[in-house]
C-alpha cells in the first residue's frame, strides 16, 4: 500500500464513527468474540486496513498482557548484557519518549542527551560503585541505601503518577549517595560526560542523489524523523536549557521546530497537533485518549497514540522540513524545475516530494500534486 492510501485511510479513521471497543474485557476470548461481532455487523467497505489494524491491536495487546508473565524469555545474565549494550537505533528509539505511562513503564528522559554525545558506544553504567565498605564507613550512607531499597519496594507496587514520583525520588536518592561518598572519600570524576544541549555544535551535511533523494549526515536535524522524535520527547527540557541563550545552536533548533509544528500540523492535522501539545504538557496516554475522543469523536488505543507520537508525527514534520529545504535549495542555490498543479493551481517544485512519479508523462510526474491526490483519495473513501 502506498503512502497516499495510508494517509487517506488515516484521514478516514479520524472522520469515521469510532469503533466501540470494550476495554473492560480482560480475557483474549472475550475480546475475540466482540471483534467477530463487530466484523459481522460492519459493512465490508468500511473494513479498511486501518480499521482492521485497530481491531488487531485490541486483541494483540490483550494476548500479550496474558502471556508476558508466564515465563522468562531472557535469563538474568542476558538481561544484564542487553541492558548495558542496547545502543542500537531500535533500543534508543524505544526510550525516546519522556513519560511514565499508566502502567508505570519508564522511558528514559535523558535519551536526547545520550544521542548527542560524541561517544556512540556510551554505556550508562557508573564507573564509581557504592561498596560494602562505603556503606559501613561513610556516615549516613547506610540509612540512605536502606531508604533507596524501601522506595524500590514501593515502586514495584505503585502505578501511574505515584510510580513516576517514586521513581524520581529514587533517582535523586541514588545521586545523593554518590555525593555523600564524595564528601567523605574525596571528589569523584565522571567517566561518561554528557554534553550540555546548549554547547552542542549542530552540523548538517545534505546531498541530493541522481534520483532527487536527500541524504543527510547530521548529529541533530529536523530532516531526520528519529531526531525530530527525540526533540519532541525532550522538548520541555531542551526549551528550558536553551531559553534566552541566543549564541547556542539548540536555541535556534527549538525555534525552527516550533515554526515547523505551527506551519505543518496546526491547520492540516489538528488531531495530531492537539496530541503533540498534550504530550508536551505531560499528559498520560489514557488522558490523551479521553481528550481526543471528546474533541474528535474517535477513540484511539493508547498504543496507537504512542505510535503517532513516536513515528507518525515526527515523520510528517521531517517530511515537511525536507520539502522546505528543497524549495530553498532550488530557489537560491540551483535552478529547479517547477510546475503548476492542475487541481489546486499552486506552483510547486517538480520533485517526487511534491508530485508522484508518472513514467508516461513528459516531465515524469503526475499533473496533480501529492497533496491534492491524497485529498481526492480521502474524499472518495469517505
Amino acid at each position: 500500500m502506498n503512502e497516499e492510501q495510508n494517509l487517506a485511510q488515516d484521514i478516514q479513521v479520524q472522520k469515521s464513527e469510532p469503533i466501540k471497543l470494550d476495554y473492560t474485557l480482560e480475557s483474549y476470548e472475550e475480546r475475540l468474540a466482540l471483534v467477530n461481532k463487530i466484523i459481522e455487523s460492519t459493512p465490508s467497505e468500511k473494513l479498511t486496513s486501518k480499521y482492521l489494524e485497530r481491531l488487531a491491536d485490541y486483541l494483540i495487546f490483550t494476548k500479550y498482557d496474558e502471556t508476558r508473565d508466564t515465563g522468562e524469555i531472557l535469563t538474568e545474565n542476558r538481561k544484564y548484557t542487553v541492558n548495558k549494550h542496547e545502543t542500537s537505533f531500535e533500543g534508543l528509539a524505544a526510550v525516546f519518549e519522556s513519560e511514565y505511562n499508566e502502567n508505570g513503564n519508564s522511558s528514559g528522559e535523558d535519551a536526547i542527551y545520550n544521542l548527542i554525545t560524541d561517544n556512540k558506544n556510551i554505556i550508562l553504567t557508573p564507573k564509581i560503585k557504592i561498596t560494602k565498605e562505603d556503606i559501613a564507613e561513610v556516615p549516613g550512607l547506610k540509612e540512605l541505601v536502606d531508604e533507596i531499597e524501601r522506595m524500590e519496594q514501593l515502586f514495584k507496587e505503585a502505578k501511574g503518577k505515584a510510580r513516576y514520583s517514586i521513581k524520581q525520588n529514587i533517582i535523586a536518592l541514588r545521586k545523593d549517595q554518590y555525593v555523600l561518598k564524595a564528601s567523605y572519600r574525596g571528589s569523584i570524576n565522571c567517566m561518561n560526560v554528557t554534553k550540555s544541549s546548549t554547547t552542542l555544535d549542530i552540523y548538517e551535511d545534505v546531498t541530493i542523489d541522481e534520483n532527487g533523494d536527500l541524504h543527510v549526515e547530521s548529529n541533530l536535524s529536523l530532516l531526520i524523523p528519529q531526531h525530530v522524535s527525540a526533540l519532541l520527547c525532550n522538548y520541555s527540557r531542551l526549551k528550558g536549557d536553551s531559553y534566552g541563550k541566543f549564541n547556542s545552536d539548540m536555541y535556534y533548533m527549538i525555534r525552527s521546530l516550533e515554526d515547523l509544528i505551527d506551519s505543518t500540523l496546526a491547520l492540516e492535522y489538528p488531531l495530531y497537533f492537539d496530541l503533540l501539545v498534550y504530550k508536551i504538557d505531560g499528559m498520560s496516554n489514557n488522558d490523551i485518549q479521553r481528550e481526543l475522543e471528546q474533541t474528535f469523536g474517535f477513540r484511539y488505543s493508547v498504543e496507537h497514540i504512542s505510535s503517532l507520537w513516536r513515528n507518525k508525527i515526527p515523520k510528517i514534520l521531517a517530511e515537511q522540513a525536507q520539502k522546505n529545504w528543497l524549495e530553498c535549495y532550488y530557489t537560491n542555490e540551483k535552478k529547479g524545475n517547477w510546475k503548476r498543479c492542475s487541481r489546486c493551481g499552486q506552483i510547486k517544485l517538480a520533485h517526487n516530494k511534491f508530485f508522484s512519479k508518472n513514467k508516461t508523462s513528459k516531465d515524469g510526474f503526475y499533473s496533480i500534486c501529492k497533496d491534492c491526490r491524497n485529498k481526492k483519495v480521502g474524499s472518495v473513501k469517505d
